[in-house]
């Protein structure tokens, strides 16, 4: 019941989020988006379906083949996005099977450390962020990796959580979601939660999904009402994602557990390599500033 109110909820916010985009669309129409920028959504989405995100690699396809204004692809990218991560969260919810009161509560802990994140956030250090998350990252991986080869156990089969495991996952997907307004993504961390308190590793995929579900018809709302955002490349990114994510999450949710662990344990890891080099780039960044203002 609580898991069909959580989608009834989305698809509310996304009806409404669709009607905005259409408005702005027959106000400015825009074309044809063209092949390369459906092909930049299946491939940025069928890997965001698996667990890896998208903005990073669609920021940096964009950027680099020149298809959106460097001014507007924030925008794009959460226009773009957003129907493909909403179709995503219904397609996860509805196969994987989560405790339906640890899938709200965790969700809502997300979307609220979000939305209140800038304030909780905004004194952080962001590079001791990076750092401390890409540290705390491969550790964890490392003991997801001793429990898949039987050095110690690992890992577990439950669905949902209670008592006090279930008080230590909202409140750090509340503070995971906040870290989002520092553009640490919650997917690999979400990942990496779930496994430490015992649950099942796909578990992860409808509570992340969901969490950013619940974010981005709001958020994208803001850059339509702004015109923020190049519609070719939105209106691209969301056709080619669609359909690349029906075959990405019938491809994840199909997989053995002991598959999918792997899998996991390779996102986890891959995203651990890009916090701590952002991290250390930060820290250039920093020292070359100072130099300058020298």
């Amino acid at each position: 019941m609580l898991a069909n109110a959580v989608l009834g909820v989305l698809g509310v916010m996304t009806l409404w989020f669709v009607f905005n985009w259409i408005k702005v669309y027959k106000d400015s129409p825009s074309g044809s988006p063209g092949f390369h920028r459906i092909a930049v959504g299946f491939v940025t989405n069928f890997f965001d379906t698996l667990g890896i995100g998208s903005f990073a690699p669609t920021t940096a396809w964009l950027k680099g083949a020149n298809l959106a204004p460097d001014r507007v692809i924030p925008g794009s990218l959460n226009v773009g996005h957003t129907l493909p991560v909403v179709v995503m969260s219904f397609i996860f919810i509805q196969r994987v099977e989560v405790e339906p009161l640890t899938l709200v509560l965790m969700l809502l802990a997300a979307a609220g450390g979000a939305f209140f994140g800038a304030d909780i956030v905004s004194g952080l250090p962001e590079k001791k962020v990076q750092l401390g998350m890409g540290f705390a990252l491969f550790v964890t991986a490392a003991f997801m990796f001793a429990g898949q080869v039987g050095i110690m156990p690992g890992g577990g089969e439950a669905v949902g959580l209670t008592g006090l495991p279930l008080v230590i996952g909202v409140v750090v997907n509340f503070f995971l979601g906040a870290l989002m307004t520092l553009g640490i993504g919650l997917y690999a961390p979400c990942m990496a939660l779930v496994y430490a308190l015992g649950m099942s590793p796909i578990v992860a995929f409808p509570i992340m999904m969901g969490s950013c579900a619940y974010l981005m018809p709001v958020g994208s709302s803001k850059f339509l009402k702004n015109g923020a955002f190049d519609a070719k490349a939105a209106l691209g990114l969301t056709l080619g994602g669609i359909p690349a994510v029906f075959i990405a999450a019938y491809l994840v949710t199909g997989l053995p557990i002991n598959v999918l662990t792997w899998l996991v344990i390779g996102i986890i890891i891959y995203t651990a390599i890009t916090m701590l080099r952002a991290g250390m780039m930060n820290t250039e960044v920093a020292a070359d500033h100072v130099a300058t203002e020298k």
